[in-house]
């Protein structure tokens, strides 16, 4: 069975990540600090990678001890700012030049898919399978496209199709109980060079064909309206809140 080789959370949602050694599940099934910020426009609209391609450029640094995050992007001065600190929502305003907010949910975040907010899972093979398939490209910057938060080593690539499998499964990682809910529907997201935001002409195309013949014999391609989809989405229950996730914990299945 895998282990976890890699853990990685987004603060700001749609800003860069952070690498952890550990991470506590939130009470309500996140890892905490995961997607907890986001930035929002002055409609209530979440202004990120999906909607303004200029968010590829921002370079953040976040410490997670001091709620303090560093920022720098092209045309902009660098800066150190507290999160709750109102002169962060005005360095995002000048750079999108529109009003921007920054809003807080400290217990689950703010997730893509709010019926599995889960971490996303992911192996290491697959990133490296996936970059393959595109000669100017390094697993990671496919792994920065991506933005999952628990990868995989000790498996072959797609070896996480089987943690949502048929049906929901249910699997330990560590002491941490999940369910496996659906493979990851990408968006325009990955298409784009994650420093600079241009877009890569082909890749959902090159991306979807060779999902669909890579896909693992044993599952199920009736889970797929769509190939372009990888990672897996998951569900933490209750009953896991406040227990860690470490790097070195192995996976195991509970049975039916």
């Amino acid at each position: 069975m895998g282990i976890v080789d890699r853990i990685e959370i987004f603060p700001v949602k749609s800003l860069d990540g952070c690498q952890v050694d550990r991470a506590r599940v939130t009470s309500g099934g996140a890892l905490a600090f995961d997607r907890r910020w986001t930035l929002v426009d002055e409609r209530g609209n979440f202004v990120n990678a999906k909607r303004y391609a200029q968010i590829h450029a921002i370079r953040s640094d976040f410490d997670l001890t001091e709620l303090a995050i560093t920022l720098s992007a092209p045309q902009m001065p660098n800066g150190r700012f507290e999160i709750d600190d109102p002169a962060l929502a005005a360095w995002f305003s000048k750079y999108f030049d529109r009003p921007i907010q920054i809003q807080s949910n400290i217990t689950s975040g703010f997730p893509d898919d709010t019926a599995a907010s889960g971490p996303t899972i992911i192996s290491t093979a697959t990133l490296t399978e996936i970059a393959s398939w595109y000669p100017h490209l390094a697993t990671t910057e496919i792994r920065r496209r991506l933005r999952t938060n628990i990868e995989i080593a000790g498996v072959p690539a797609f070896w996480e199709d089987q943690l949502f499998s048929n049906n929901p499964s249910d699997f330990l990682i560590g002491a941490v109980s999940f369910r496996g809910m659906n493979p990851c529907q990408r968006c325009i997201v990955p298409t784009r060079n994650a420093i600079s935001g241009s877009i890569d002409p082909g890749f959902q195309k090159i991306f979807s064909e060779q999902r669909a013949v890579t896909l693992p014999a044993e599952i199920d391609r009736s889970r797929f309206n769509h190939f372009y989809r990888v990672a897996v989405n998951t569900r933490i229950p209750a009953s896991s809140g406040e227990k860690m996730l470490h790097i070195g914990d192995s996976i195991r299945f509970l049975l039916a």
